[in-house]
């Protein structure tokens, strides 16, 4: 199956069997290219804020020189804990330009989290929100963080607009708890400072890691996946080619980006391909906001969107989205989490476009399958991207045939480096012939579509975000008065799975409210249990080891 590419007889008109990985042999190299060629488009918006493709080039660079005058070095790492802003492809590109190394942080995080993604990837700057401040307060004195830059949700909207937004979201819905960093920088003033200096040119090339994008991989512990310069040009040419098919250039393209950028979903599609495309992205600060995506919608013609299921589902079930003109949204993706049939027609229903469900994973840098523009197959997550080798293998690790069920891997440009400092780990997931072992089941038919058919074995996915199950047992463990538990994922309308867990009490007084303001306290929201079970004793295989399987049937 993965020599004979059966799928390319339903590739797309000008998709390419495969990509030219040299167009852009750098990430830098791409993005000066996109500046030129599009420099008096606008790139980004964010609540009716625009900034050309001209202004983000002239801020990242002069934000990527103040990095390096504060005697930070190509391959140093920054992390940028941000939702979805203005400033964060001015600080995405600056560090990139700056040679240094990005670590995408999920601002939901609580100080446990961030203490150890920043130790594990050697973290010495942040670009982070002030609502997020008091948490890295609590945990700075342990990392190796030397450099802050602090900005505002309204620090680039300017002017009134800027300062009432941020005067809201202080002073009336007060999200910005007190906190005390010493030696901070706005992220403004930095861009200033950096006009007197000018970036000192450094080599970089495709193999060179560009950015640590953590995720649990097939286990439960969270690991950085190296992503070079060539994972991520690749994986944007592989998108850009199908995306181009639904998109025509002859038409203005604008793209909404709900899905937030430090996720590796909307970072390759929305924030590297969209722009390749010379597209305006429409940024949304937080997704579950159903009214300002409705705002965008009237304020933009939007031609094309990103989501999950379960904002594809909130939006069928919202009158005031039903009741929008969609003439011009042709191109709608779904990803992180699988498609649901019902959500997929009514859609469709609703506003005339078909949803093109794909499938990646992070160590992909993401995207790995894709339905195409007039091909699309509802229950499939479609056909391998160009370039990609697709197989499916049995536990002996031997392909099967077509229809049949097993493991997937792959094989192509689009494949991580590795997990950072995690050699054992990363010879578990990559084979020395280069193909990815993913941890999901699935099955091909005959001209290549795929078909999820389980996830990995014991992770949870909540709203497109995984949860892994050691972690979630591992916090509730902390708890003086557990014995022991275990979680498992169940269904969920809203969010697709959500978190239960079985819990054997060590002390009688334990209480269910008491369990969850622990976990609140040591986990992001999405990971806390929705539900709790209290259990005499759980289901052990004969060596002892807890049998969640048993808990879920």
């Amino acid at each position: 199956m993965s020599n004979d590419r059966p799928w390319l007889s339903v590739y797309p008109e000008g998709v390419p069997a495969n990509i030219d990985t040299s167009e852009y042999p750098t990430i830098l190299a791409y993005m000066t290219e996109v500046s030129k060629k599009h420099s008096k488009k606008k790139a980004f918006s964010s609540m009716g804020v625009e900034i050309t493709f001209k202004e983000l080039d002239k801020y990242s660079t002069q934000f990527g020189a103040y990095l390096q005058s504060r005697g930070l070095e190509p391959g140093d790492r920054i992390a940028l804990m941000m939702p979805n802003i203005l400033q964060y492809p001015i600080a995405l590109f600056g560090a990139l330009k700056a040679g240094l190394i990005v670590v995408n942080t999920n601002p939901l995080y609580m100080p446990r989290e961030m203490e150890h993604q920043f130790n594990d990837s050697e973290v010495k700057a942040i670009v982070i929100v002030n609502n997020f401040a008091a948490k890295l307060e609590e945990i700075l004195p342990r990392t190796s963080i030397k450099t802050i830059i602090l900005t505002s949700i309204g620090e680039m909207l300017g002017g009134m607009k800027g300062g009432m937004v941020n005067f809201v979201i202080k002073n009336i819905k007060r999200m910005v708890p007190k906190f005390n960093l010493p030696n901070t920088i706005s992220l403004k003033d930095a861009i200033k400072q950096g006009k007197a200096f000018s970036i000192t040119p450094f080599e970089s090339h495709p193999d060179s890691v560009v950015v640590h994008q953590y995720t649990g991989g097939t286990t439960g512990v969270s690991k950085g996946a190296m992503l070079t310069n060539k994972n991520l040009v690749s994986n944007m040419l592989q998108m850009r080619s199908f995306i181009e098919a639904y998109l025509p250039d002859d038409e203005e393209r604008i793209i909404l980006a709900p899905l937030p950028f430090y996720h590796i979903f909307a970072f390759t599609i929305n924030c590297l391909a969209a722009m390749d495309l010379g597209a305006l992205s429409i940024m949304v600060l937080n997704p579950r906001d159903l009214k300002s995506i409705v705002k965008e919608f009237d304020r933009y013609k939007i031609s094309g969107m990103t989501g999950v299921n379960t904002l594809y589902n909130a939006l069928n079930n919202n009158e005031n989205f039903k009741a929008l003109d969609f003439t011009n949204l042709k191109f709608a993706a779904a990803g992180g989490t699988a498609l649901q049939r019902f959500v997929a027609e009514e859609w469709e229903k609703n506003t005339g476009t078909i949803i093109s469900e794909g499938y990646g994973m992070t160590e992909s840098s993401p995207v790995i399958t894709i339905n195409p523009k007039g091909k699309v197959k509802l229950g499939t997550t479609g056909i391998p991207v160009p370039s990609t080798e697709l197989r499916i293998i049995d536990d002996a690790g031997n392909p099967v045939a077509i229809g049949e069920i097993g493991e997937i891997q792959v094989r192509g440009p689009q494949v991580m480096k590795g997990y950072y400092n995690q050699p054992e780990e990363t010879a578990n997931t990559i084979t020395p012939d280069g193909w990815l072992n993913t941890g999901d089941i699935g099955k091909l038919d005959e001209i290549g579509y795929l078909q999820i058919v389980d996830r990995k074995k014991d992770m949870i996915l909540v709203s497109g975000f995984n949860v892994y199950p050691n972690e979630v047992e591992d916090v509730i463990c902390l708890h003086p008065k557990v014995l022991e538990c275990a979680a498992i994922g169940i269904p969920s309308e809203r969010s697709g799975e959500i978190v239960k867990v079985f819990v054997v009490k060590k002390d009688k007084s334990l209480t269910e409210k008491e369990l969850i303001q622990h976990c609140k306290e040591n986990l992001t929201g999405y990971k806390v249990p929705k539900e709790l079970e209290f259990r005499k004793e759980l289901p052990k295989s004969n060596v002892g080891k807890i049998l969640r399987r048993k808990l879920k049937e």
